[in-house]
């Protein structure tokens, strides 16, 4: 399988025959953008994806997770300093980083919490020590 410019092709081994389909494909690389969009939409057993904002993503069943090693690279800290500064196992951190364990639903308001205001986080744990 290959996968380029959004779309994911099959490659088949040379001699291999086609997959028989019924499926009219002059027709369906002749569709505009639009009609594909517009197909899509009044689809409802397969809208698409909402790209708007993370209320949005949510209302329709989609759970946003912080990239931990983008955020924590983004502040300029390594794994063990971004650990110690928020209260967060180092063991747990590396998991969520290497995507060996999700964060839980606490742990995503946490990390969301943190992107949003992470000095605001670190200033608050910093005098409840």
């Amino acid at each position: 399988m290959k996968k380029s410019s959004g779309m994911i092709s099959v490659e088949h081994n040379p001699g291999d025959p086609p997959i028989k389909t019924d499926t009219d494909w002059d027709y369906v690389n002749s569709l505009t953008d639009e009609q594909i969009h517009a197909a899509a939409l009044s689809d409802p057993d397969c809208p698409p994806l909402p790209l708007g904002s993370d209320e949005e993503m949510e209302k329709a069943g989609f759970i946003r997770i912080v990239n931990v090693f983008k955020l924590r690279t983004k502040l300029g800290m390594t794994q063990e300093e971004f650990a110690a500064l928020y209260s967060i196992p180092i063991g747990t951190l590396r998991d969520w980083e290497q995507r060996r364990k999700r964060p839980d639903a606490t742990a995503r308001a946490y990390l969301k919490i943190i992107e949003r205001d992470p000095k605001a986080v670190a200033k608050l744990l910093g005098s409840a020590a």
